[in-house]
C-alpha cells in the first residue's frame, strides 16, 4: 500500500512539472496532450509517402561538363581518307569528333594499326565506321575477303549460319579498329539485284527479312562490333535513288504492312543505331527527306519506342539532300529534327559545320536541350557513362 501511495505521489509531482512548464504554451487540443507512452500508431490515412527518388541521369554531369562544341562534335561522323591514317588523326585532333567513317576500296587506314594512334588522339571514345553489308556494299574484301549479298545469304544460308558469317567478320573488323558496322539493311524488297536496295536487302518478307537482320546483328554483338540498322522508315520499295535525286516511298499506311514491320521488333536487336534514310514518305514527312523529319524522328520515338542514338544517312554526297540544302544546314536540320548522329562521307568542313551549329544554338534555331539530348544518347551507347 505504501509503494501505491510513493508511487501516485511520485507520478503526480511530475504532471505538476509539466504542467509548469508548458503554461506558458498556446494550449493545444486534447488529442496532441498525450503522454509519449500512451500515443497511438498514425492511422494510414495520416501517414506521410515519400516521394520516389529522382532519376539520376548517369550522363547529365559528364554532358554539362564538356564545352558546347565538344558536345556538338560528338554528334559528327565525318569521312576520312581511307588512304592512310593523317587525315584522320587530323580531323580528330582539331576538332575531336564523334566518329569517323572509312568509306572507298582503299585499305590503307583499315591495315597495319593504321587506326590505332586515330584511337588514342580521342579524348573521347571514337566511334570509327564503314559501311560492310556484303555484295556491293563491303569494305574488307581485299582483306578479309567477300561476303555474300544479303538476298544471296538469305538464299544459300540459314539465319545461324549468317550469324557466324557475321561474328567472323565483325572480329576482323574489331581487331583493325572498326566500332561500328552501317548494317545490316531491314528494308525489305523484291526489287531487281542492282536497284538502290535490291539484293541489299535480305527478302521482300518482312519476317524473313527480320530473321535474317537479326541474326547478322547478333553475330555483330558477339565480336563487339555495334550494328547500325536502316534505312528507317522503309527503303527497300521507294522510286528512285536517294544518292541521284529525291525519293518517295509508299504511303505510311503502306510500309506499315511491309518495311516497318520489322521496326517493331528493335528491343531483340539490343544496343544498335537505327539510321534514317532520305526518304519523302506520304503521309509522314510531308515531302522533306526523312532525315530531316521531325514528324520521322517522332515516330522511329514513339510508336517504334527507340531509345538509341539515331543517325542520318550521307548529309554530304547524296543529292536527296544537296539538291535541297548544303551541308552545315543540313546538319543543323538533322539534329534540330531529332537525329542524334549527322554523318557526311565525303569529309572536310567540320569547322564550317561547327561554326554554324554553334550560331543555330545562339540563334534558338537548334535548341540547347537537343544538343545534350544527342550527346547523352552517343555518350551512352559509347559507355561513357
Amino acid at each position: 500500500m505504501l509503494l501505491f501511495v510513493a508511487i501516485g505521489a511520485l507520478v503526480a509531482g511530475s504532471l505538476a512539472v509539466v504542467t509548469s512548464a508548458r503554461s506558458d504554451r498556446p494550449t493545444q487540443p486534447a488529442a496532441l496532450s498525450t503522454s509519449s507512452s500512451s500515443v497511438a500508431p498514425p492511422s494510414p490515412s495520416s501517414t506521410t509517402v515519400e516521394p520516389p527518388p529522382p532519376v539520376v541521369d548517369p550522363c547529365a554531369e559528364k554532358v554539362a561538363s564538356l564545352p558546347l562544341r565538344a558536345r556538338l562534335a560528338q554528334s559528327l561522323v565525318v569521312g576520312v581518307d581511307p588512304r592512310g591514317p593523317a587525315d584522320a588523326l587530323s580531323v580528330v585532333r582539331n576538332e575531336q569528333v564523334g566518329g569517323i567513317f572509312i568509306g572507298g576500296d582503299d585499305v590503307g587506314l583499315l591495315s597495319a594499326g593504321a587506326l590505332a594512334p586515330v584511337h588514342a588522339a580521342a579524348a573521347l571514345p571514337l566511334t570509327v565506321a564503314v559501311d560492310d553489308e556484303g555484295g556491293r556494299v563491303q569494305r574488307l574484301e581485299a582483306l578479309d575477303g567477300s561476303m555474300p549479298s544479303a538476298r544471296r545469304m538469305a538464299a544459300d544460308l540459314s539465319p545461324d549460319e549468317v550469324r557466324a558469317v557475321a561474328r567472323d567478320r565483325g572480329l576482323a573488323l574489331r581487331e583493325r579498329g572498326v566500332t561500328t558496322d552501317l548494317a545490316p539493311v531491314l528494308d525489305t524488297s523484291g526489287q531487281p539485284d542492282r536497284t538502290v536496295i535490291g539484293d541489299r536487302s535480305f527478302s521482300p518478307d518482312p519476317n524473313t527479312a527480320l530473321g535474317y537482320a537479326l541474326a547478322f546483328a547478333e553475330g555483330l554483338h558477339t565480336a563487339g562490333v555495334t550494328p547500325v540498322v536502316k534505312h528507317f522508315p522503309g527503303h527497300g520499295n521507294t522510286t528512285g535513288d536517294s544518292h541521284l535525286g529525291a525519293v518517295t516511298s509508299p504511303p505510311l499506311a503502306a510500309l506499315r504492312d511491309t518495311d516497318l514491320v520489322p521496326y517493331r521488333h528493335l528491343p531483340r536487336f539490343g544496343d544498335v543505331v537505327v539510321m534514317l534514310g532520305h526518304i519523302d514518305v506520304p503521309g509522314l514527312t510531308g515531302g522533306v527527306p526523312a532525315t530531316l523529319s521531325p514528324e520521322a524522328y517522332a515516330l522511329l520515338r514513339g510508336e517504334f519506342g527507340f531509345t538509341g542514338p539515331a543517325m542520318t544517312d550521307d548529309l554530304g554526297a547524296m543529292r536527296a539532300v544537296t539538291d535541297r540544302v548544303g551541308l552545315p544546314d543540313a546538319v543543323t536540320q538533322a539534329l534540330a529534327a531529332g537525329a542524334d548522329i549527322a554523318l557526311w562521307s565525303s569529309g572536310g568542313r567540320v569547322g564550317e559545320v561547327l561554326d554554324h551549329l554553334e550560331g543555330a544554338v545562339a540563334s534558338g534555331a537548334l535548341p540547347p536541350a537537343r544538343v545534350d539530348e544527342a550527346a547523352r544518347r552517343v555518350l551512352a551507347a559509347k559507355q561513357v557513362c
